[in-house]
C-alpha cells in the first residue's frame, strides 16, 4: 500500500488506496497495459515487469488497492472468483482437512467436493453459526477455515472473531469470503482473519460487466506463497478486467450506502406481506446472530432471501418470471436489481437433500437489491407477489 493512504478513512482508501499518479505521464487513473511482455535492457534487467502472467501493471494497482481497502498489505487478482478460491486450496497437501459453513455458495461446494476431494483434501460441511460446532470438528489435520459471512443465500451470520480464536488455537488458517459484505461493511483481516476472497464479479466491480477475484492479506510469507501459486497455475485477470474492477471500487462507498437503504426497505416490506413466509436479513433482531451481525459489520447489506407462502414450485417460478424491475439472472452485487432461485440457479450443483437441510428449498428466492428508487421496487416485487 502507498505510504500516503495508509492513515486515511475508508470512503478516501477506495478513492486513494494504495494508488498513486502513472509514472509515465502522470495519469490519474492507471492505464490499461495492454501487453504480454515488457522489453529489457539486458537479460534479467527490466523496469519491474517482465511478462504479465507474473505482474502488470493494472493488475499490480488494483492489488494494491483491495489491501488498501481491507487493511491488509497485499492483494493478488485472478480471472475469477473460483480462481482466487483454487489459489488458497492449493496451500494444502492430500490428508489436509477443511472445515466450511453447510450453507455454502454452490460453486465453492462443487469445487471443494468436486475438485479437490479427488486429491485427498477432506472437507468438512457444518453450521457455523455456534462456535462450538466447528471446535468439535477440529483435528490434528485440520489446515483451513472456510468462512461466508453472510452466506449465500441464507443470510447467515458467522462470528469471525470466534472462528479466528479457533483457527489460531490449532494453527490453521482462517479464510473468509467477504463477497456479500464487501470492507465497506466488514474487514476480517482486522478481525483475526489470515485471507480475505472476494468474487469482485459482484459488489466490488458493482457493474455486471467483468469477471474477477481478489485475495487480501497481511503475512508476507503467505502472500509469498500465494502469490507463487499464482504465477505458477496462471489463472490472472487481463489488464482490462483489472481496470475495471478498481474503476468499481472508486464508487463502493456510495453504492453500499444505497444498497443497505434500498436493502433495510425491501426487507421490512416482505416480512409484512400476506404471500411471504419467511425473510432472511441479517438486520432483523429475530435473525439468529443478530448480535454478532452489529458487531462486526456497519450495516446488514443489499442481500436478501425469502421464501414464497405457498411453498410451491410453480408460485415460485411465477413470481421471478413476472418481475419487471427485477431482473432474473445469476449474480449479484450489480446497480441492477437481481432475483434468482437458488435451488435451480446458483446452488445446482447442491444435492437437493443437502439443499434442503440448509433452507435452500424451492420456495427460496435470492435478491439481490440494487440502487434504484426504492419505491419502484417495491411496487415491482408487490405485482409479481400478486400474481400468484
Amino acid at each position: 500500500m502507498a505510504e500516503n493512504t495508509k492513515n486515511l478513512n475508508f470512503n478516501t482508501l477506495t478513492i486513494h488506496g494504495g494508488q498513486q499518479p502513472d509514472a509515465a505521464y502522470g495519469s490519474v487513473m492507471p492505464p490499461i497495459y495492454q501487453t504480454s511482455t515488457y522489453a529489457q535492457t539486458a537479460p534479467g534487467e527490466h523496469k519491474g515487469y517482465e511478462y504479465s502472467r507474473s505482474g502488470n501493471p493494472t493488475r499490480h494497482a488494483l492489488e494494491n488497492s483491495i489491501a488498501a481497502i481491507e487493511g491488509g498489505n497485499f492483494g493478488l487478482a485472478f480471472g475469477s472468483g473460483l480462481a482466487a478460491i483454487d489459489c488458497v486450496i492449493k496451500t494444502l497437501k492430500p490428508g489436509d482437512e477443511v472445515i466450511s459453513t453447510n450453507d455454502l455458495y454452490g460453486g465453492t461446494y462443487r469445487l471443494f467436493t468436486k475438485i479437490f476431494e479427488q486429491y485427498g483434501i477432506v472437507f468438512h460441511f457444518v453450521p457455523m453459526g455456534d462456535a462450538a460446532e466447528v471446535a468439535a470438528r477440529v483435528n490434528a489435520n485440520t489446515r483451513l477455515i472456510w468462512v461466508e459471512t453472510p452466506t449465500n443465500p441464507m443470510m447467515n451470520v458467522v462470528d469471525i472473531e470466534a472462528m479466528a480464536k479457533i483457527a489460531k488455537e490449532n494453527t490453521a488458517l482462517l479464510v473468509v469470503d467477504n463477497t456479500f459484505a464487501t470492507p465497506y461493511l466488514q474487514r476480517p483481516l482486522e478481525q483475526g482473519a489470515d485471507i480475505v476472497m472476494h468474487s469482485a464479479t459482484k459488489y466490488l466491480g458493482g457493474h455486471s460487466d467483468v469477471v474477477l477475484g481478489l485475495l487480501a492479506v497481511k503475512d508476507e510469507a503467505l502472500a509469498e506463497k500465494l502469490y507463487f501459486i499464482q504465477n505458477s497455475s496462471g489463472a490472472v485477470c487481463g489488464p482490462m478486467d483489472a481496470f475495471l474492477v478498481l474503476r468499481g471500487i472508486k464508487t463502493l462507498h456510495v453504492r453500499m450506502q444505497r444498497h443497505c437503504e434500498n436493502g433495510r426497505a425491501i426487507a421490512h416490506f416482505l416480512v409484512g406481506h400476506d404471500k411471504v413466509d419467511k425473510v432472511y436479513w441479517p438486520g432483523f433482531e429475530t435473525h439468529p446472530n443478530h448480535e454478532v451481525a452489529k458487531r462486526q459489520m456497519k450495516d446488514f447489506g443489499g442481500m436478501i432471501s425469502f421464501t414464497v407462502k405457498s411453498g410451491t414450485l410453480p408460485d415460485t417460478i411465477k413470481v421471478v418470471s413476472e418481475l419487471k424491475v427485477f431482473t432474473l439472472a445469476e449474480s449479484l452485487g450489480g446497480v441492477e436489481s437481481l432475483a434468482g432461485h437458488p435451488a435451480s440457479m446458483t446452488h445446482a450443483s447442491i444435492p437437493k437433500e443437502e439443499r434442503e437441510k440448509t433452507g435452500v428449498v424451492d420456495a427460496l428466492i435470492r435478491l439481490s437489491v440494487g440502487i434504484e428508487d426504492e419505491a419502484d421496487l417495491i411496487r415491482d416485487l408487490d405485482q409479481a407477489l400478486a400474481s400468484i
